[in-house]
């Protein structure tokens, strides 16, 4: 009678009944046997009704002290109650000759790794691992405990010895997590095989993702345009895939496709710096500067002080011979505290182009220290110093740009007629 009365309660639950579910499980809650009670917590824990469920599991506990079910249904319970100390007192108590020990020392694990504590986590899944060396379920527990630390080479054996006994785990797609192991390790070869083989299994974006990034870094990019349009497809708003993708489809040489992805990704996150500097760089190799520009004007304005937005731009605006405007904007930048010698380079030949010498020449005596191996830069600096009446100082930038480049036979030239000035 008990049981079909509770059967029936769960068919009211399950029907949207749910007070009259509950309330004719309550009226046989008090005088059901052991077993029933704990299938009633079970249905409680289930429905979330946790404390409900803890006051039934504690009771059970006083009848059966020894029962160590009974102690990881509770810290189970404690858990969801976010009284985790609690629940690590309670995993305690399970004896080493408990058949719920594993399961214990797995979920003791996870408190500490919550809570910080990986050394404590670490010792407790060796400390089952010692207890039980073929159980496949702690092998796995090891593996996700370094995976999730980021010891990916450390996590692989572990999956390994889990995939020996695959039977064991069914619920578990150990190939995924070996992929991403081996992936995150740069082991593509390895990775992409494990990938092909659980994606079988089981489709979730983050594998697809792991798929498609491991595609594009072995330059398989049609199986990672493949792989992040699926994903685009699932989840449109996984806004990680649209730069990779966009790269894939570059690589192809599908210039346009690569913009469009990116455009469709500032779609889904406008505020994403990565997008807007990678159209930018991607206008420019399209030559289109006027899009380019666009796209680097926008970044800065959500981020004034992105450093490569920042030197992007000035190249362009150095380029373009827009001296001006280069003027304006690294001075702009540098009221952020934005400080670079590539700056100071660009500053100092802006200064220049715009008769502004000796501002120029103190701009390029900063920055030679750092671009004393670059022939251009040399090559301007010659260019300044001559202006300003140091002719000894400009041939020896000369000098020391044809020393790096032999091959410029102008400069060597332009050195002979200095030499040839100076002696007359």
């Amino acid at each position: 009678m008990t049981t079909t009365t509770l059967n029936q309660a769960i068919q009211y639950v399950e029907n949207g009944d749910v007070d009259k579910g509950l309330s004719l499980i309550e009226s046989i809650e008090a005088t059901a046997d052991h077993e029933t009670k704990y299938t009633i917590a079970e249905l409680y824990y289930n429905w979330g009704l946790v404390d409900k469920a803890k006051t039934i599991i504690d009771e059970l506990i006083m009848l059966y002290p020894d029962e160590g079910e009974l102690y990881v249904f509770s810290a189970e319970l404690l858990i969801d109650l976010d009284e985790e100390d609690e629940a690590i007192e309670m995993l305690l108590e399970i004896k080493s000759n408990d058949r719920e020990y594993l399961r214990a020392q797995l979920l003791l694990a996870d408190l500490y790794q919550l809570q910080g504590l990986d050394e404590v986590a670490e010792q407790k899944l060796q400390l089952a691992k010692h207890h039980a060396p073929e159980e496949p379920i702690i092998s796995f527990g090891l593996g996700e405990f370094y995976l999730d630390r980021g010891d990916f080479l450390k996590s692989i054996p572990y999956y390994k010895q889990a995939l020996s006994k695959r039977e064991q785990l069914p619920d578990c797609n150990i190939e995924l997590r070996l992929a991403e192991a081996y992936s995150a390790s740069g082991q593509f070869e390895d990775a992409i095989t494990y990938y092909e083989q659980g994606l079988e299994d089981q489709v979730d974006v983050s594998s697809l993702f792991g798929y498609g990034y491991t595609a594009y870094q072995l330059e398989q990019h049609k199986v990672a345009i493949e792989q992040f349009q699926r994903l685009k497809g699932i989840d449109p708003d996984y806004s990680s895939l649209y730069p990779y993708l966009a790269k894939a489809y570059e690589a192809e040489h599908l210039f346009d496709k690569a913009l469009q992805t990116l455009e469709d990704g500032m779609k889904i996150d406008d505020y994403n710096e990565a997008l807007l500097l990678a159209a930018a760089k991607l206008s420019l190799k399209m030559k289109d500067p006027e899009k380019a520009e666009d796209y680097l004007r926008r970044l800065l304005a959500l981020n004034p002080s992105h450093f490569e937005g920042i030197q992007t731009l000035s190249a362009l605006l150095k380029h373009e011979e827009r001296y001006s405007e280069l003027i304006d904007l690294i001075e702009h930048c540098q009221q952020y505290g934005e400080e670079d010698p590539l700056f100071d380079w660009y500053l100092a030949n802006a200064k220049y182009e715009e008769d502004q010498l000796d501002e120029a020449s103190t701009l390029y005596k900063k920055a030679y220290s750092h671009f004393q191996e670059d022939v251009e830069f040399l090559e301007e600096y010659s260019y300044v110093l001559l202006e300003i009446g140091n002719r000894k100082e400009a041939v020896e930038m000369l000098k020391k740009a044809y020393k790096l480049d032999p091959a410029r036979i102008d400069i060597e030239e332009r050195i002979i007629d200095l030499d040839s000035a100076f002696n007359e």
